[in-house]
């Protein structure tokens, strides 16, 4: 069993090609490969707002359990970058309610990834919480602020 909660854990141990690739570099690039793994959820759930709603609180809860089974059991340390779940589930949320374009797909991918590369305010406060909880909201809060800009863009700059 502990393998499933692995797999899922990894994105279907997509984290473990960084490492393979570049052994000696400490950021791997694996986040980048598990926000990569989000686009496809996002373009299977379901377009209604309140489905999305249901459907990505559920990646946010499934996450936060996947983080809890396999934190302290062969993934030690506080966000082990192998643990790539939490960037789905921050992709998964920086594209909550955005039209699914390549430009919002993309818009939201680059945010998501600056704001949790960069780890503001809000992102460090999860950030700095050392368990499952604290893992994977610091990635939903870096997705909720890239959802936020992309929406103030789409307001202000995109004509219907």
């Amino acid at each position: 069993m502990q393998i499933i909660w692995r797999a899922f854990a990894t994105g279907f141990f997509i984290s473990y090609l960084p490492a393979l690739v570049i052994p000696f570099k400490k950021n791997t690039g694996a986040g980048f490969l598990g926000t990569l793994v989000g686009i496809p959820l996002v373009l299977i759930m379901p377009e209604d707002q309140i489905l999305y709603s249901i459907g990505m609180l559920a990646v946010w809860a499934f996450a936060v359990v996947v983080c809890k089974k396999v934190q302290f059991k062969g993934y030690a340390g506080h966000d082990n970058p192998k643990i790539v779940i939490d960037e789905i589930a921050g992709y998964v949320t920086a594209m909550a309610f955005l039209p699914r374009t390549w430009p919002c797909l993309l818009a939201a991918f680059v945010l998501f990834r600056t704001f949790d590369t960069l780890k503001p305010w809000l992102v460090k406060t999860f950030d700095r919480m050392d368990n499952a909880f604290g893992v994977v909201f610091d990635d939903v809060a870096a997705g909720l602020m890239a959802n936020i800009l992309v929406q103030i863009f789409i307001l202000f700059f995109v004509r219907a």
